[in-house]
């Protein structure tokens, strides 16, 4: 039986790829810092899923709970890096500093870390590394400034990986994801309901459990073949176009 650990398990995108792969047949290491989500998502979906708790953030909390999983946890085949998170819509000029170095520290720091420690059994293993991106790292918006930096850092550090684990076995993909309805707007909107609905109002956004669909299919493809980066929206979302500022003449 295989194993995978995916972060930021507590719910949307996270939740919804732990039920994925426990109900594929694996072994899930379930990440997050909400104890009371994480426990009630283990105890649901039974003794093959682990929850582990614990601030990704924290480098040493990391390694902590790495080096403290039961036995039949401990060889991990694939790494789900889902955890992250936008705050603020505002533009830079009038952002919040404390907020883009969460973010930074979320997003990059916390990524960077887990995978760096999980790459020697990955490799021994020849296993896999899932990034979850975002199209807000591809295409910019007023407001996606810092949160989308960190996304576009996260899909060039896949394919720097690729590149880096070429000859190994070990696969890397990144999932660049358009709109999905989750938490992360209500999130990103400090709680505001009435804005994250009027946002997927209307919209038929993805689910989170699209997501974790494609993660489990990317995951479970025969071993010589790699998805290296994948682009996916609702089909009611698409491009937009450039801003223009004009001048008023008289």
């Amino acid at each position: 039986m295989k194993t995978a650990i995916v972060t930021g398990a507590t719910s949307g995108i996270g939740e919804a790829t732990v039920r994925a792969l426990s109900s594929a047949g694996w072994q899930v290491v379930a990440t997050g810092r909400r104890a009371d989500r994480l426990e009630a998502l283990a105890g649901e979906l039974g003794d093959h899923v682990h929850a582990a708790v614990f601030d990704i953030r924290d480098a040493d909390a990391i390694k902590a709970a790495i080096a403290g999983l039961p036995e039949r946890f401990r060889g991990i085949d694939l790494l789900v890096n889902n955890a992250g998170l936008a705050l603020g819509t505002a533009p830079a000029q009038s952002a919040d500093l404390d907020q883009w170095h969460t973010m930074i520290d979320t997003n990059v720091s916390a990524l960077v870390t887990i995978t760096h420690h999980l790459l020697p059994q990955l490799i021994a293993r020849k296993g896999a590394i899932v990034n979850i991106a975002s199209v807000a790292g591809t295409y910019p918006y007023t407001g996606g400034n810092v949160y989308g930096a960190t996304k576009a850092f996260v899909q060039q550090l896949s394919l720097g990986l690729r590149s880096d684990l070429h000859g190994t076995g070990v696969r890397v993909s990144v999932i660049d994801p358009g709109m999905v309805e989750t938490e992360f707007t209500l999130v990103r909107t400090g709680g505001n309901r009435a804005a994250s609905d009027t946002i997927y109002g209307g919209a038929n956004p993805m689910t989170a459990e699209d997501i974790a669909a494609t993660i489990l299919w990317i995951a479970t493809l025969p071993p010589h073949l790699n998805v290296n980066r994948l682009e996916i929206m609702p089909v009611s979302q698409s491009f937009a176009g450039f801003q223009v500022a004009r001048e008023e003449t008289s």
